[in-house]
């Protein structure tokens, strides 16, 4: 994996976990999540478009386009359960979880059906890269711990990394069609529309839940934290895009997620999280593996 695509997930990562911590704490995690999909369609947008312009309005392949749509309704439905997910559970509940298991089925993907392959060390990284953070995000205590009220959180937590698996891999192929930088802006576009339209009709007819009183997530502060989360993922989401086009998706997909398990275990530690000796050694050595998979799978051929 190159150095530089290790680079871009590594940013990726830890811009990715911060928009998260912004969409979980919104009055209303799905009017948030419109709004930055839709913030980050209008910034991206004209820069594609000028950039497009100066190549001469080249021809576009088709195939990237429809592959770019396709996206776009895995992404309209990664929003819909992840916001549902965290209107029901905390966010140390839905998202290790969600995240966690997208690797997994990222990398079957990867390798069982686009015919990528890893050498020993790659393979290696992925094993250790997984192991490390289940480790640390111990999905299992969540199914065992959780309440009857976060049981529902813990099916829209699967459901995301589902769809999370399922857009990784179709970006995977659609990036090499296209450009990066033009299938995110046709994705977004895609996304912002479809999603829009999901929530506006979803709302109105019972299908998803009502939006909270004003009070609860309106005003101009909420406008603004929605366009930094909305810059925020953008920015986050192009850099995947660009490590896509540059390394095998069974290589990025496991390092997408590290860094924000590096961080969170480094938080619980550092800032006394841990809820014992035991936990912090357990959490370090998860840790400590996450790294030398990264390291394996950036040195993997």
């Amino acid at each position: 994996m190159p150095a530089l695509a290790l680079g871009f997930v590594a940013v990726a990562a830890v811009l990715h976990a911060g928009w998260n911590v912004l969409l979980k704490t919104s009055g209303d995690p799905l009017r948030t999540a419109v709004r930055l999909q839709a913030i980050g369609t209008l910034v991206l947008g004209p820069i594609a478009l000028i950039a497009w312009a100066a190549g001469g309005f080249f021809a576009i392949d088709p195939r990237g386009v429809a592959i770019a749509i396709g996206s776009g309704v895995l992404e309209t439905a990664y929003f819909v359960f992840l916001s549902a997910g965290y209107r029901r559970g905390d966010l140390s509940l839905v998202y290790p979880i969600a995240r966690g298991s997208a690797p997994l089925l990222a990398v079957l993907v990867g390798v069982g059906l686009l015919g990528e392959r890893l050498g020993a060390n790659g393979t290696l990284g992925v094993v250790c890269l997984l192991v490390g953070i289940l480790a640390v995000a111990r999905p299992w205590r969540a199914f065992q711990e959780a309440g009857r009220e976060h049981r529902g959180a813990i099916g829209f937590a699967l459901a995301t990394g589902v769809t999370i698996a399922a857009y990784s891999a179709v970006d995977r192929v659609g990036v090499r069609i296209i450009a990066p930088w033009l299938y995110g802006a046709i994705l977004a576009v895609a996304a912002t529309t479809m999603l829009s339209l999901t929530v506006r009709i979803g709302r109105r007819r019972g299908w998803l839940a009502p939006a909270p009183q004003p009070s609860e997530g309106g005003g101009p502060s909420s406008l603004m934290r929605d366009g930094v989360a909305g810059v925020i993922s953008l920015f986050a989401y192009l850099l995947i895009l660009v490590a896509y086009s540059m390394a095998p998706l069974a290589a990025v997909a496991p390092l997408r997620e590290s860094a924000i398990v590096l961080a969170a275990a480094w938080g619980s530690i550092r800032l006394g999280e841990a809820s014992g000796r035991r936990e912090g050694v357990i959490r370090i050595a998860a840790a400590a593996l996450v790294v030398f998979g990264a390291v394996l799978l950036a040195t993997g051929k």
